[in-house]
């Protein structure tokens, strides 16, 4: 008989100690084969799938949001198992785990059905009737999403958690006053774990507003020759690369240009010295599900249009299907963000640590503009490059923009690097 193989967590990286146990993607006491994704490992910087060790019967031993050491056991693979009726992925504890009843209040009754501790501790906080809960799971079982679903829906006839007001008594106020501060029966709260990813996003984010001089200064361009040489070559140049071209390998580009003129902005502060990059590694902001990602296109200036394009195609896939890795977001001496996506006309964006420099793309939007000393209409652009004034100069930063500003008005000199 073949021994169990172990399922440990994986070293994800430098400095990563620990994981926690995102989503499982096989129910336990199901058939498995080697290489098969098995679960989603969330730690602070990435979400990772861990593949199966081998062939057989899986056996869940980490419960779904459970904290996890690198290198710790969280199940095992059997070959010589028999599989047994899918049971719900989060489900870990096995077929003695105890069914909770309910006793009278809704809190957490589940009837004959079992759950995974994730949903008992829903229940339990939400005072929600598992009972009132229609499963999803194999067999009928509540999932951990059927119960924050149900939470977020509907606030549960048995115990509806309503936020305590104080009322006064009816006789000293009007009758429609009392009622308007009567406390209602839909005030319900939800919780929900911060991730691992945004609690280390949060850490960040507070780190840098508090220990770096942060200034944002702003410019617009004006989009026209990017747009009309974008749609004369757009064809070929899918054609002849297999990629389309988008404005952001223009921007990189132009970026990188204005790095090379302005050295400090590729630079970062590291004690009381100036690390200077030789080197044009650019992350490019993307938003996921999970939360803000910097993947970091590595060398870009040794990249052609094509491979910055192909680049960024390349993490956006990654980034949809959750396979980002550490190696993908690490490092990086500039960021790109680009809030247009969504809309946005105009923001201060926030450093990356430890970088000294971040630029905003906004939404690209028609204006009137004075052009030759005639009012035109022109797809106009805003632009903002928040720095580290420890650093970079207002001169330094606001010369960085028009440098960004000019390679983009004038793309051809993008293109000869002239």
């Amino acid at each position: 008989m073949a021994a169990a193989l172990p399922i440990t967590v994986p070293s994800v990286g430098e400095s990563i100690s620990e994981g926690i146990v995102s989503k499982w993607l096989k129910a336990n006491g199901s058939s498995v084969k080697e290489g098969e994704p098995l679960l989603e490992l969330e730690t602070d910087k990435a979400t990772n799938i861990v593949p199966s060790p081998g062939s057989g019967v899986l056996k869940i031993s980490a419960a779904e949001g459970e904290t996890v050491a690198i290198g710790a056991t969280i199940g095992t693979i059997d070959p010589s198992a028999t599989p047994s009726a899918a049971a719900p992925a989060e489900k870990v504890n096995g077929p003695s785990a105890p069914v909770e009843k309910s006793n009278g209040s809704g809190a957490a009754a589940s009837g004959d059905r079992p759950v995974s501790p994730a949903v008992r501790r829903i229940a339990a906080e939400e005072h929600l009737d598992l009972d009132r809960v229609a499963g999803t799971g194999p067999g009928g079982r509540v999932t951990k999403g059927d119960a924050l679903a149900a939470v977020a829906t509907e606030a549960p006839p048995a115990l509806p958690r309503v936020v305590p007001t104080q009322v006064e008594a009816p006789s000293a106020r009007p009758a429609s006053a009392a009622a308007a501060q009567a406390p209602s029966v839909s005030r319900t709260e939800t919780r929900q774990r911060m991730s691992g990813l945004r609690q280390k996003i949060a850490h960040r984010l507070v780190e840098v507003q508090q220990t770096a001089a942060i200034l944002t200064t702003f410019n617009e361009v004006d989009m026209s020759r990017v747009m009309d040489l974008r749609a004369k070559y757009k064809e070929s140049f899918q054609k002849a690369h297999g990629i389309g071209l988008g404005f952001m390998s223009f921007f990189v580009k132009a970026t990188i240009e204005a790095l090379k003129a302005f050295p400090a902005v590729n630079a970062r502060i590291e004690g009381n010295e100036i690390v200077h990059h030789n080197y044009y590694d650019i992350g490019v902001a993307v938003s996921t599900e999970k939360g803000l990602m910097v993947p970091v296109i590595r060398d870009a200036d040794r990249l052609s249009f094509a491979g910055i394009e192909k680049a960024i195609a390349a993490f956006a896939v990654k980034a949809r299907e959750g396979t980002i890795s550490v190696d993908d977001l690490r490092g990086g001496t500039f960021t790109i963000t680009n809030g247009g996506v969504f809309g946005s006309m105009m923001s201060t964006p926030i450093l990356n640590p430890p970088q000294s420099g971040i630029l905003g793309m906004h939404a690209i939007k028609k204006r009137p503009v004075v052009v030759d000393d005639q009012i035109v209409v022109r797809p106009m652009m805003y632009l903002a490059l928040s720095y580290d004034h420890r650093i970079v100069d207002g001169r330094e930063s606001v010369s960085f923009l028009v440098k960004i500003r000019d390679g983009i008005e004038n793309p051809e000199r993008l293109m000869l690097e002239v």
